[in-house]
């Protein structure tokens, strides 16, 4: 790699870390008491997908441990979030779906931050934000090919 290079990729990483870093306090600070931004993405992710998923799975998905994804649906679980059961072919794993009230949940949570997401998105112009998801796309592609 040239120092251009070098460079470049530095400023590219600078600046995703420290959005992330932004774009994750401002939600945070928007979700409803008691939720971390960990439980609404598993929440949202589940919500989404509409089918049960075992733990190690959500693990996988989120770029977890096992321990870190259990403590999370642990969580959620006594908030009544999820429902745990028993996996009824192999007995040594578990699924999880998302309950009525953890959807309501999500939903309350998703109302509380998509003003912030679009205030975001109108503040730098729709287009703006289309022409770098590729770009983003890519490189998250890039970056989960390594692992």
């Amino acid at each position: 790699m040239s120092t251009q290079t070098d460079s470049l990729a530095v400023a590219l990483f600078s600046e995703i870390l420290t959005v992330d870093q932004l774009a994750r306090n401002n939600v945070a600070k928007a979700l409803p008491r008691g939720m971390e931004l960990s439980h609404f993405s598993v929440l949202n992710h589940l919500a989404r997908s509409q089918t049960e998923k075992s733990p190690a799975q959500l693990a996988r998905t989120f770029h977890l441990t096992r321990g870190a994804m259990t403590n999370t649906l642990r969580k959620l679980e006594v908030s009544g979030y999820v429902h745990i059961r028993p996996d009824w072919d192999d007995a040594r794993r578990k699924m999880v779906t998302i309950s009525p009230a953890g959807r309501k949940a999500r939903d309350a949570a998703l109302a509380a931050i998509a003003p912030i997401i679009a205030e975001a998105v109108d503040q730098i112009g729709p287009e703006q934000v289309r022409a770098i998801l590729p770009v983003l796309r890519a490189l998250r592609v890039n970056l989960s090919a390594d692992e």
